[in-house]
């Protein structure tokens, strides 16, 4: 299977790079950065180098997998629909509005977008809605996060996932409960809310605690991240899993059947 790689200079795309030639059944068939960046230009080895025209990665390969930005993400899927290449997107921080324009291109394709490629996450995804639900509104329910100094958006992809999750545990929507800040006098919480906590430091990869938070008691569930790999070996589960699918928005739950 022909693999393309958009991003391919970042610290994603260079794990992704990795584990594409290590692998018996995939093939790095071209990769792309963005135009200006000090990647452009690098030689990956057979006989395919970084270059700057993402269309060409889409035309050469089977299947393209990226971690970039809201912006270019949804450039880039057109760009998948328009050459027929199945598009798996890591890319954190898409609006509403941006997700919306990555179901439009996967009316004639199948894309897998995921706030986290983790299996693991995802295992805690369900777990939350699951628990959400049968705890009720009588816990708060908060979500704290934490990742490196350098990560561009707030609330994590994750930590909006994992809202998402709550709240439809308990069938509502979460742009309706969110809290997706505190400062100042806030007044007293209000029940039904879910509530988000955004760290950043140093160079944590990435840690996720949800909170039940009652009268007497507090559940948690934690997921820390320790080696970023992890989300590059679900980008490439993802790949195989796609392999014949019908034209689609997927999810990693679809992969794992949740």
């Amino acid at each position: 299977m022909r693999i393309g790689i958009i991003g391919a200079g970042g610290r994603m795309g260079g794990l992704l790079v990795e584990l594409v030639q290590a692998a018996d059944d995939l093939e790095l068939a071209a990769a792309c950065e963005a135009p200006g960046h000090p990647a452009l230009g690098r030689d990956l080895g057979g006989g395919v180098a970084i270059g700057e025209d993402a269309a060409a990665v889409f035309e050469a390969a089977d299947a393209a997998i990226e971690f970039t930005l809201p912006g270019p993400t949804v450039e880039h899927a057109a760009m998948a629909a328009a050459a027929g290449t199945r598009h798996v997107i890591g890319t954190t921080g898409l609006d509403a509005g941006q997700e919306g324009a990555l179901a439009r291109a996967a009316e004639t394709l199948p894309i897998v977008y995921a706030p986290n490629m983790s299996v693991t996450v995802n295992a805690l995804f369900a777990t939350v809605e699951r628990v959400a639900a049968m705890l009720g509104d009588e816990y708060d329910i908060e979500i704290m996060e934490i990742h490196h100094k350098h990560k561009v958006d707030a609330p994590s992809g994750t930590a909006v996932g994992l809202g998402r999750a709550a709240a439809a545990g308990r069938g509502t929507d979460l742009d309706a409960v969110a809290q997706w800040s505190r400062e100042g006098h806030t007044g007293a919480r209000r029940d039904g809310d879910i509530g988000f906590a955004t760290l950043r430091g140093g160079n944590v990869v990435g840690e996720h605690t949800v909170m039940f938070v009652s009268e007497g008691e507090r559940l948690e569930f934690t997921h820390r991240c320790m080696d970023r790999s992890l989300f590059a070996r679900g980008a490439l589960r993802a790949v195989r899993w796609s392999a014949g699918k019908p034209p689609g928005l997927y999810s990693m739950r679809d992969i794992l059947g949740l």
